[in-house]
């Protein structure tokens, strides 16, 4: 009886003393919330954790600031949005999105890959007021492109002094669009569309994401887009690690990397729905920009935005895909 009892009272002792792991809710900002296909591909990402022991719970948003701040309050363990805001959580990964750095999917895949590859595992922690985060995963939005809603606006020089709708929160875009003479009109994702279609501003960047579902073919009514990507938009998946199982990150990282050849595909398909007229650059104009650009970012990396290593990193993803670019022989990046 003794025996039995004290076996009753061990196994009892085990139970409390083994911790169990709570739910891990995710903050999830996607344009289209349930419907957008960023959210179903972390729905499908939210499956696969099952077998790294992650007990994932998703909360959609469609507002990006405020899964931002719920993230920061601490009413999530992790939180999906764009790496423009995310960048404060981890500048190595948030600086993918730099300015001109990235021009075709190509070069895009190359970069997010090597970013998720398991030699930057240390780069992918950072500690910030205190806090911990990790980068999980990268998803490919897509290269952002300029639209304007006058067609003989061909060339940046006819845009000075045009209203540039930026996202707020991202200082490098306000020094860009202020470099080249636009006028910088402080929006958010959820009306920077609003305010082109409405006439409040003459030029808004975008990717094909956001054609469709925004409707930004209703401001296009005289307008065209520029065949010249100027950003390409990623989206990173950042979490607590505290709150997640050991070595989740690594794992969720490698689930992202095996992802992206579909990741891609969708993007692609989503770029051939676009039916705005398009403004084809001339290999001159368009060698001009890379340079306004680079110029640009490299300011911007002196200043502390980006971080250096990733520039250097995205220099040879450039340069690895279009050999002949002027910059390949260049040093400064």
């Amino acid at each position: 009886m003794k025996k039995g009892l004290w076996a009753l009272s061990a196994a009892t002792l085990f139970v409390v003393a083994t911790p169990v792991q709570a739910k891990q809710e995710i903050c999830v900002f996607d344009l289209l919330g349930k419907a957008g296909e960023s959210y179903k591909l972390i729905e499908e990402w939210k499956l696969s954790a099952q077998t790294w022991q992650g007990d994932i719970e998703l909360i959609p948003y469609q507002d990006e600031e405020k899964a931002e701040k719920d993230f920061d309050a601490g009413k999530c363990d992790g939180v999906y949005m764009t790496s423009m805001r995310a960048r404060k959580y981890n500048k190595f990964a948030g600086s993918v999105d730099a300015v001109g750095a990235v021009t075709s999917n190509a070069i895009a895949q190359k970069a997010i890959s090597y970013v998720l590859d398991k030699r930057n595992r240390h780069r992918l922690t950072a500690t910030v007021n205190g806090d911990k985060f990790e980068v999980a995963g990268i998803i490919q939005v897509g290269l952002a492109y300029i639209f304007v809603r006058d067609k003989n606006i061909d060339t940046i020089e006819k845009a000075k002094g045009k209203k540039f709708a930026y996202l707020h929160y991202d200082q490098a875009q306000k020094a860009i669009v202020e470099s080249i003479d636009l006028v910088a009109v402080p929006s958010d994702i959820s009306d920077f569309v609003k305010k082109f279609n409405s006439g409040k501003v003459d030029v808004i960047a975008a990717p094909a994401y956001a054609y469709k579902p925004l409707e930004i073919s209703k401001g296009l009514a005289n307008g065209a887009l520029f065949d010249f990507p100027v950003v390409n938009i990623t989206g990173d998946l950042i979490i607590r690690p505290s709150k997640f199982p050991a070595n989740f990150g690594a794992q969720s990282r490698q689930w992202f990397i095996k992802k992206l050849p579909s990741n891609f595909s969708m993007v692609q398909r989503l770029e051939a729905g676009m039916n705005a007229k398009r403004i084809t650059l001339s290999n001159e104009d368009r060698e001009r920009y890379q340079k306004m650009l680079r110029d640009g970012r490299m300011n911007l990396t002196k200043q502390g935005v980006y971080d250096a290593t990733m520039m250097n990193v995205l220099k040879r993803a450039r340069c690895t895909v279009e050999r002949t670019n002027f910059e390949c022989s260049l040093s400064g990046e």
